[in-house]
């Protein structure tokens, strides 16, 4: 099960609407449950509930086969945390969906690091879709040392 989820503080029709005509044309290799928030649009290819409480989000996160979701920093964790090859597409500002494209650039970003794959566009979400299924994340490391050199470095320059 792909488990489809768009957060709960915003509508997400863009994503929603996308996987949905994804799953209609076939391109989606399990079936899909989804969390579409106050999402406007009505899913016809998959099963969904507007919201979840944490434990049975958490329990859908874990039983996934993999996630699609906006590039919300939350979602991104916990996909990452359960090892679940996670599929993103960030909100952008020119559509309304967001303030600014800040998931833009984690998405990008995560991307670039193997962590995830992103469609920053609608026309690359169904391709995505399909690479989704082999598609196999790089582990997180951790950086404890190089973050605390970074701020080692930071403060030392106000001591000056």
């Amino acid at each position: 099960m792909i488990f489809l989820t768009v957060g709960t503080q915003f509508a997400f029709d863009r994503l929603v609407s996308c996987v949905d005509e994804a799953a209609g044309r076939g391109l989606v290799y399990d079936k899909i449950y989804a969390q579409i928030g106050e999402t406007t649009y009505t899913p016809h290819n998959f099963e969904y509930v507007k919201f979840l409480d944490k434990s049975s989000f958490d329990k859908y996160v874990m039983e996934s086969s993999a996630v699609i979701s906006h590039a919300g920093m939350g979602i991104i964790s916990a996909a990452m945390n359960a090892g679940k090859p996670l599929l993103v597409m960030p909100r952008q500002k020119k559509f309304g969906e967001a303030v600014n494209d800040h998931q833009s650039a984690i998405a990008k970003k995560y991307e670039q690091f193997g962590h995830l794959l992103a469609a920053i566009a609608e026309s690359e979400l169904p391709g995505k879709i399909v690479h989704l299924k082999k598609f196999v994340p790089k582990p997180r490391q951790d950086q404890a040392a190089a973050v605390s050199q970074r701020i080692k470095i930071f403060l030392n320059g106000f001591s000056q």
